[in-house]
């Protein structure tokens, strides 16, 4: 429970201030009346506490992110961002008159609202990693609800980034909705720690507290993390909670990252499945094309300001894009070919219609050659939109090098075969996964461990598959 006063609302040109809408660990929500166009916008304003240099770049790249995001049905639009005069940085959002943190303690949800707002975040989350982006904070009170019901995801980063600057080291890290590897410090998290965070909100909206609390109980953060690093997640006490769904949230809510859902879809396709079983129409995850993904990151110099957000090991050094003619040669020759049979067979087909005297055979003839074209026509639609190189196959990452510098394993690897928007996915032999689009990975293990890693390549969607093993002996540090 937050017990501070909120801040003083900032002037801000071509705004007026009308009320108080919330108070966070690290900013303040004010409502303000935009003067043109006209509207009531919700503005997000950084406490001067936090806001040093530091933190205002985090906070711009945070606007510049969500603003490149929030073309999504189920992510929050931002319209602005900017610093006030008296040097707190702000954004200018969407107004959203509630959120489903606000209510969801004191009014339970019904199954088939919760698996709506479920299905609808995971389709959110599943666009942001597809561009290479991991929220770090799913949890109820940063899903709000527009004016028309409709669940939003927020807060993209900003909470987690802040921990890092904040004088207050629990900023930044919400406890009950954590995996168990983030809050033991083993892992930054990936993919598998934000199914956890999607299973972890779910259950909350379900049970009207977060998992691992104890009505009446100890609910400190230390008993919490506690709790969440055993992993044994209590029954909803729901009769209306189907067996499936229970089944699901265990899986997602597993110790064991490798375990769970391997993508925040398959939890949203796994909900689905829910809903058919309970005769409730399916909710559809919203899930962005390639092309979508690949623009939401497409400033080079925004991904560098953006880089401690974005990455999901910031560490890592960025590789460089290849961009090579045969890429994009077989898209353009696929379509010359289009060109070229739709000017020559469209006169033949009317010449056909001219004469019907001239028989079936040359009819059949023309049926065939527009066959052909239409179905050359769908293979280059396929082409264009999955981005797959021509014969559809996903690159198998080889020759992966393996260091040690300084007691930490560095793995590296070749990428030729890769094009822009493919990403990589690597899985650890301490059971977790991250997904990046550099070609280097780090881990700091326990000394005299060996430590491996296998690597895949994940295209428009599709996870290629895995390399052989590598490992490293990390030295026991007794020399």
């Amino acid at each position: 429970m937050n017990s501070r006063l909120p801040s003083a609302p900032p002037v801000l040109p071509g705004f007026t201030f009308s009320a108080i809408l919330g108070s966070g660990g690290f900013a303040d929500v004010f409502l303000y009346e935009q003067d043109a166009p006209r509207r009531q916008v919700a503005v997000k304003v950084m406490l001067s506490g936090y806001a040093d240099k530091a933190a205002r770049d985090v906070f711009r790249a945070e606007a510049d992110l969500m603003a490149q995001l929030s073309t999504h049905p189920a992510i929050l639009t931002v319209h602005q961002s900017g610093v006030s005069a008296d040097g707190r940085p702000y954004l200018v959002m969407e107004m959203c008159p509630t959120s489903v943190g606000d209510r969801y303690r004191d009014h339970p949800l019904s199954v088939a609202d919760v698996l709506r707002i479920g299905i609808k975040i995971a389709g959110a989350a599943e666009s942001a990693h597809r561009a290479g982006v991991l929220h770090r904070d799913i949890k109820p009170s940063n899903i709000l609800q527009t004016v028309y019901g409709n669940p939003v995801l927020s807060d993209f980063g900003i909470a987690a980034v802040i921990g890092t600057v904040a004088p207050d080291s629990n900023v930044g890290l919400s406890v009950p909705w954590s995996a168990p590897e983030i809050v033991s410090g083993v892992s930054t998290g990936g993919i598998s720690s934000e199914v956890w965070s999607l299973g972890a909100t779910v259950y909350s909206l379900l049970a009207g507290r977060s998992p691992f609390e104890q009505p009446g109980g100890e609910n400190s953060p230390a008993d919490l993390m506690t709790r969440i690093a055993r992993a044994k997640l209590p029954p909803l006490g729901r009769p209306d909670v189907p067996e499936r769904l229970h089944d699901v949230l265990r899986r997602a809510m597993s110790r064991r990252p490798e375990a769970r859902q391997s993508s925040a879809l398959e939890f949203a396709r796994e909900l689905q499945m829910v809903e058919a079983e309970l005769g409730i129409a399916q909710t559809h995850p919203d899930i962005a094309i390639d092309g979508w993904a690949r623009a939401a990151v497409s400033d080079p110099a925004d991904r560098t300001r953006a880089n401690a957000i974005r990455q999901v090991d910031p560490g890592r050094r960025p590789r460089k894009t290849r961009t090579s003619p045969s890429d994009v040669a077989p898209v353009e020759d696929a379509r010359t070919v289009v060109r070229e049979s739709l000017g020559s067979r469209g006169r033949s087909t009317t010449g056909v219609r001219d004469d019907q005297r001239r028989g079936s055979r040359r009819r059949t003839a023309v049926i065939a050659v527009s066959a052909a074209v239409v179905v050359l026509a769908a293979a280059v639609a396929t082409v264009v939109l999955t981005g797959d190189r021509g014969d559809g196959t996903i690159p198998v990452v080889s020759d992966i090098a393996a260091t040690v510098e300084d007691g930490t394993a560095v793995f590296s690897w070749t990428s030729a075969d890769t094009v822009d928007g493919d990403n990589f996915v690597i899985m650890s032999s301490d059971g977790n996964e991250s997904t990046q689009r550099t070609s280097e990975y780090r881990i700091d293990g326990t000394p005299g461990d060996s430590v491996c890693i296998t690597v895949a390549v994940r295209r428009s969607g599709r996870l290629g598959e895995p390399s052989a093993e590598k490992c490293v002996q990390l030295p026991d540090g007794s020399g």
